[in-house]
């Protein structure tokens, strides 16, 4: 097999090959890295190579839809037994996990052969991938674009063809936005669809779920087939679809009643590209015979925003508690970014009660966006207000990152507080990602689709939301949008021979 043709097939038609004997898995194996190789130095996204685990996987791989397929895992909530889960973090780049998360367990069982972990910016807390301890991850398509975040080392080593598909988390976006900026399809799944055992139960109060990257509708279903299900101790469970996802990828949805908009929910403005997007599917959904609205769900957005990150501010410091005891010592500021220790030590100066609150304005959000889903059986916006940005557009300025040190040093998250971060930040956080983090808190199964490109030639996804439990009827219009507008030709440069 040549490397153009490896990176022409999507993942089940790789396992297909090495089902009918065509390939080797060990084949692929060689192909994936040779090719890592060849673009690491540009893009920067896999940050560990577990090729001696993959080598032995690949020898005798597991019997499942995605046999011998080369797969790469985000080096954040997935956990792989004797390698480290950085979380992107300098602190815990050196230790190693005890053992395989559900999640590894899973795609370990549907044939997959893990390479590596793939970079993400720390903690997942960003809508780029820049971490200190790793360096930026960039853009096959423009390597002075970002990727995207948090998921952009596993989007970035999919558009560049190392792998088929590559695993996510989305918190706040974190699949849908790389998928956007590179050109990829990422389905979020519905709250409790996808595992989060042995170690997690609810990942930021629900609003935080696993998933792929990948560059067919047809590989997500059938990955989420996969792993989809309660493992022991889940926290909740929700009803288990009607029938495969795979096959719903491969049936015509029924006329769809679709509401559409390109006004910022979360943030201010969107840039023209975006919103021609989402006129373009609203007219290409009619095309298809769907019924389509223009509506927007009302949202209360600085509550809403000031609510969410409250919740980030105190997930992030009990992420820094589990990270202290795995360590078993304090951490030193040092050793962690200055804004995610400011972060940290700000979730110190909030009361329980105030917490509690900041989660019913959230719980609040869900269900004024419940009844819109009664009138409409999906919403589609723009995933990302913008084209993919600059690498390094979104650091902090000499004296914005002067005072994280001043304000880390000083270890008071009374003083942070009182300089006002949470309000700076919950004004700014959403400019890019005004409409994602919404379908987080509320549950709801959400895609990016990659149906348009920007003047400048790059990716642009649009962005559709369902209701809560139906990621079938969103793979069955996702299935019937590929086929009547395919993607599957459009490679990035760093992907073409």
């Amino acid at each position: 097999m040549t490397h153009d043709e490896y990176v022409s097939r999507d993942g089940l038609a790789l396992a297909e090959l090495v089902r009918g004997g065509e390939v080797e898995a060990t084949e692929l194996l060689e192909l994936a890295l040779a090719h890592h190789a060849r673009t690491h130095g540009t893009i920067n996204a896999v940050v560990r190579l577990m090729e001696g685990d993959a080598r032995r996987a690949a020898a005798h791989p597991h019997p499942g839809p995605f046999v011998g397929v080369p797969f790469l895992i985000k080096d954040l909530l997935s956990t792989v037994a004797g390698h480290p889960t950085s979380m992107g973090s300098r602190l815990l780049r050196d230790v190693e996990a005890t053992r395989d998360s559900e999640m590894v367990r899973r795609y370990r069982a549907s044939g997959l052969v893990l390479l590596g972990k793939t970079n993400t910016p720390e903690w997942g807390l960003l809508p780029v991938t820049e971490p200190e301890a790793w360096g930026a991850t960039r853009n096959p398509w423009d390597p002075e674009r970002s990727p995207g975040g948090s998921s952009g080392g596993s989007a970035a080593a999919v558009a560049a063809g190392v792998v088929p598909l590559a695993g996510g988390g989305d918190g706040g976006g974190s699949i849908r936005i790389p998928a956007s900026c590179c050109g990829l399809f990422g389905m979020k799944p519905t709250r409790g669809r996808t595992p989060t055992g042995p170690d997690n139960g609810q990942l930021w109060r629900g609003a935080a779920i696993e998933h792929v990257l990948t560059r067919s509708v047809r590989d997500s279903a059938a990955a989420l087939d996969a792993v989809h299900g309660p493992d022991a101790g889940a926290p909740y469970e929700i009803a288990p679809p009607a029938g495969p996802y795979l096959a719903d990828a491969a049936t015509e949805p029924r006329r769809l009643r679709i509401a559409f908009t390109s006004d910022p929910i979360l943030g201010s403005s969107v840039h023209e590209d975006c919103a021609r997007a989402v006129r373009d599917a609203a007219a290409l959904l009619e095309e298809l015979g769907h019924e389509v609205v223009e509506a927007t769900p009302e949202v209360d957005a600085a509550p809403f925003s000031r609510a969410f990150l409250l919740l980030v501010a105190a997930e992030l410091g009990a992420d820094l508690d589990d990270a202290e005891a795995l360590i078993g010592r304090r951490a030193h500021r040092r050793e962690v970014e200055a804004p995610s220790w400011a972060l940290a030590l700000l979730s110190r100066a909030f009361s329980a009660r105030e917490y509690a609150s900041a989660l019913r304005v959230l719980e609040r959000a869900g269900r004024r966006i419940g009844p819109f889903f009664e009138e409409y059986d999906v919403l589609v916006t723009p995933t990302l207000a913008a084209p993919p940005p600059r690498v390094g557009s979104m650091d902090q300025t000499p004296a914005e990152r002067l005072s994280l040190h001043v304000l880390g040093a000083a270890g008071s998250g009374r003083l942070v507080r009182a300089a006002g971060l949470l309000d700076r930040v919950a004004a700014e956080a959403f400019e890019l990602t005004p409409w994602t983090p919404l379908f987080n808190v509320t549950g709801q199964p959400a895609m990016s689709v990659p149906l348009a490109w920007s003047a400048e030639g790059l990716p642009l996804g649009v962005h559709f939301v369902g209701r809560f439990g139906d990621e079938s009827t969103l793979f069955r219009l996702a299935g019937q949008l590929e086929r009547a507008r395919p993607w599957a030709g459009r490679r990035a440069p760093l992907a073409r021979f």
